[in-house]
């Protein structure tokens, strides 16, 4: 079963330095229909303008995490990380107890273009942590390239659930498969290009939620940027 989640249909916020699409509800776009998927809870896209960004703020039991598409972000928290985030790296927050932290574009001319990622833990509680790791175009390119997990399996970056979040950038004509565990769902969220899969086409922004599949076949229309979530 495939439901999709078209890109104009997601929740749409300017406050002029931040322009954001947001997949399930957030902040000021509530819709009872969209309140997640799964153990995901929240996918936003984001634009963040040049020399702008989130101040400090705080987070609780929460698995987050940001996926830079275009630009920089410059991160810093309680816990002492600071760091400037491109293209390729994939930087992991979990908020267990409470951290602060703020996010921000360093760029005083190019704005910087994001995915904010957060899933639910499998347990309150948990001792804050953060890590980054960085992912080549040529690592994820022809492949499903596995970049979070709950095992922290080929490299992936370890955190507390039972996620594995894959990237992949496809040639036009490529093809990815995956096979799907025995009650295990997939959300597809496309970032660039066009992709197939169960007859549905997907484009910039589009995403699709699967269930009672047993695996997927993706497959580029044109060259293509995605990521996957395999879910409990």
């Amino acid at each position: 079963m495939l439901k999709t989640r078209r890109s104009e249909d997601r929740g749409h916020i300017d406050h002029g330095w931040l322009n954001a699409r947001h997949s399930f509800s957030f902040g000021g776009y509530h819709d009872p229909a969209h309140m997640g998927f799964r153990v995901l809870r929240v996918i936003n896209e984001d634009i963040v303008a040049p020399g702008q960004g989130f101040g400090t703020h705080p987070h609780r039991d929460m698995e987050i995490l940001t996926y830079v598409i275009e630009g920089a972000l410059e991160h810093r928290d309680n816990m002492g990380n600071g760091s400037v985030i491109r293209p390729g790296d994939v930087q992991w927050m979990s908020a267990g107890t409470g951290v602060t932290h703020s996010e921000f574009n360093p760029s005083p001319t190019e704005p910087t273009h994001l995915l904010q990622i957060w899933i639910l833990p499998d347990r309150p509680g948990r001792t804050p942590d953060y890590a980054e790791k960085h992912f080549s175009r040529a690592e994820r390119t022809g492949i499903l390239r596995l970049v979070a997990s709950g095992d922290g399996a080929d490299g992936s970056l370890r955190w507390g659930q039972d996620v594995r979040l894959y990237a992949s950038i496809l040639a036009e004509g490529q093809s990815v498969s995956l096979d799907l565990g025995p009650d295990r769902h997939a959300w597809i969220q496309m970032v660039a290009g066009e992709i197939e899969v169960g007859g549905v086409t997907l484009g910039p922004g589009d995403a699709v939620a699967i269930s009672e599949e047993t695996g997927l076949e993706i497959t580029s229309g044109q060259e293509s940027e995605f990521l996957v979530f395999d879910l409990p």
